[in-house]
């Protein structure tokens, strides 16, 4: 049977999001490249101590996260080329935008972008408060029980997809995984991101104070963008486990095929 799943606006912002945030993530990584260093606090340069680096020896890239030190030759920190030259810098040309180091053309592409998601974003809160669409996103007490949590855990790892009208709810998972980027992440990332600018700073420096720095604003930045990363990878499994066909059509025509719940 064939029903309407997606609204009109939820399909727009889906692949207008898609595209911003892709766009925003590999630029993101090109300006990440021309300091491949995390701190906490107001400031931080190459003297200070990072909680976080991605650098070169002469034969190996490495990747540090405080005590934790793993070697990333040929991933992270040191690299080939297409043309087979080894290059010394955190993320790999296929990773970034633009493929070569170009510090200006990156921020030009990631500041484009992040009005791009800025806006949509607004939008699609508004409209999904006044339409009620939020109330989706939230789950209810019940659903929150520990029991109920880990029976939804236990059908994921078992791939027991919802069938029949249930297939059309969202379940506690994805209630905590989409509310989670919709109203934690995707303001985190906004917010950080305007923390780290001089201009913000200086009109509106309570932006700054919120995350206790502008480097600290850059560190909740990084592990913002990894977190939605993460997200969007643990999603695209989860389409192609479910039927990626019946799930990219119904997020582009709003129609979904639902299969009949078995007696």
């Amino acid at each position: 049977m064939i029903v309407r799943r997606h609204r009109l606006p939820v399909r727009l912002w889906h692949w207008t999001n898609a595209i911003a945030v892709f766009v925003l993530l590999m630029s993101g990584l090109m300006i990440f490249n021309a300091h491949p260093r995390l701190y906490w606090g107001h400031y931080g340069a190459n003297p200070d101590p990072a909680w976080l680096e991605i650098y070169a020896t002469r034969s190996t890239g490495v990747l540090r996260v405080g005590d934790l030190r793993v070697e990333t030759t040929g991933v992270l920190g040191r690299w080939s080329d297409p043309g087979g030259v080894s290059r010394a810098l955190a993320f790999p040309h296929w990773a970034t935008i633009p493929s070569t180091y170009n510090l200006a053309l990156a921020r030009r592409w990631h500041i484009a972008f992040a009005w791009v998601l800025a806006v949509a974003g607004s939008l699609y809160l508004v409209w999904a408060a006044a339409s009620r669409h939020a109330a989706a996103l939230l789950p209810t007490r019940r659903e929150l029980a520990p029991g109920h949590v880990w029976q939804d855990i236990k059908a994921h790892a078992l791939l027991r997809f919802p069938r029949g009208e249930a297939a059309l709810r969202y379940n506690v998972l994805q209630k905590l995984a989409y509310g989670g980027v919709v109203f934690i992440l995707l303001p985190a990332i906004v917010l950080s991101g305007l923390g780290m600018s001089p201009a913000i700073d200086a009109a509106w420096p309570w932006v700054v104070d919120l995350f206790g720095g502008r480097q600290s604003a850059r560190s909740v930045h990084f592990i913002s963008a990894a977190l939605i990363l993460a997200f969007i990878a643990v999603h695209l499994l989860m389409v192609l486990l479910a039927g990626p066909v019946n799930g990219i059509i119904s997020m582009i025509t709003g129609r979904y095929r639902i299969r009949e719940e078995t007696p």
